[in-house]
């Protein structure tokens, strides 16, 4: 699957790197590849392409790597017999619409880690401003992994209880003003970890580890992940996130609720934008 030599010394060098690990957290058989192997596999991962340059929107990553999205669907094409196909690339709501209709497999078997990391970071930075663990805070962020993401307040929950209605009892102060700090921080999040180290890592690690142990584990569980839109919201061929059932077959079901006005209206609002992003840049 990877042909360059210093391509092919990268790759050795990380299976080693990761094979030399503790045994006792894990064992897998790693090793470099081809399409061929991916006959019969309950889940495959998507994550090749260029990274961000430090100041670049996802979406102008979408030219670049849309061309090796092209590529590797023929790869998949050829060998697939099962499984879900899972995308991590960027900009993830693009390139999870361009695998889905090269693939052309049923709906919800690809859809992409989408705004799981976005909905992560937001619960830590509630976690930060109302002083208590993340453990106990419910929140989704949907729409698009990017400038486009919305964070779905109206649902945000603190051990079951509204955030506005905690913040009222624990005399937080939850204004306005501080909703769209911490949307501003959620969403300069990646950007500030890529000026200050490169790339992110860590974070969008643990989202894919999460997705697929709900994958591999038949564990059903709600994340919001995007996936192309059959109608809900009455949003249709597009990839946007929304909290979804996810389990060993893909997205079981997408979970709508109530939206106020301005969440409805602002996931409308960058379904079209991507729409016709989408348009222009999928061939």
């Amino acid at each position: 699957m990877i042909e360059r030599p210093e391509a092919v010394d990268k790759c050795i060098a990380e299976i080693n790197d990761i094979r030399h690990g503790i045994r006792h957290i894990g064992l897998s058989n790693i090793y470099n590849g081809t399409y061929a192997d991916i006959k019969d596999c309950d889940l495959i991962i998507v994550a090749a392409g260029r990274n961000r340059r430090p100041g670049e929107s996802r979406l102008e990553l979408a030219e670049d790597n849309l061309k090796t999205t092209s590529q590797i669907a023929a790869g998949i094409k050829k060998h697939y017999t099962k499984g879900v196909v899972l995308i991590v690339t960027n900009p993830v709501d693009i390139i999870t619409k361009a695998m889905t209709d090269l693939l052309a497999l049923p709906d919800g078997v690809v859809f992409s880690t989408g705004c799981l990391l976005d909905s992560s970071r937001l619960i830590n930075v509630i976690s930060d401003f109302i002083g208590l663990s993340p453990d106990g805070i419910n929140a989704h962020v949907i729409g698009e992994h990017g400038d486009g993401q919305i964070a779905l307040w109206s649902k945000v929950l603190i051990s079951g209880i509204p955030i506005d209605e905690y913040c009222q009892m624990t005399g937080v102060p939850f204004t306005d003003k501080a909703k769209a700090t911490m949307e501003q921080r959620v969403r300069l999040m990646g950007t500030e970890i890529i000026k200050g180290k490169g790339r992110t890592h860590y974070g969008i690690s643990t989202c894919v580890c999460y997705t697929a142990d709900a994958i591999l584990d038949h564990r059903p569980t709600i994340v919001s992940v995007s996936s192309v839109l059959q109608g809900e919201y009455g949003i249709s061929g597009v990839a946007l996130s929304l909290p979804s059932i996810i389990d060993a077959n893909g997205i079981k079901r997408r979970l709508t609720d109530t939206l106020k006005s301005d969440e409805l209206a602002a996931l409308k609002d960058i379904a079209a934008m991507l729409s016709s992003i989408c348009k222009t840049a999928i061939h």
